[in-house]
């Protein structure tokens, strides 16, 4: 996951969070964090970066809607990500 951009990583995470969703979910919910549009043209080309890094696999749900799920692959990223988050998050907390 370290070669992932910090939006790539985001949009992992919201796939991850979400059951099988379609692209427009996706860019709803980050919509909704990041506070501002999220435009199809940054989207979609991240989107299929996950997927041929083999973290998601996009299904389709008719001729117009994809639908994005986790791999193992990605989700093993993920725990990973958040055990080296958990590090320096712990000390933090700890320090307090």
């Amino acid at each position: 996951m370290y070669d992932l951009t910090g939006f790539q990583r985001d949009l992992l995470y919201t796939v991850a969070g979400q059951d099988n969703p379609h692209g427009l979910a996706i860019k709803d919910e980050l919509e909704d964090y990041y506070e501002k549009e999220i435009h199809h043209g940054r989207l979609y080309p991240n989107l299929d970066t996950i997927v041929d890094k083999g973290l998601v696999e996009k299904g389709q749900e008719d001729r117009r809607t994809n639908f994005y799920t986790l791999t193992k692959r990605g989700q093993r990223e993920i725990e990973a990500r958040r055990e080296w988050e958990d590090q320096y998050v712990d000390e933090l907390l700890e320090s307090e």
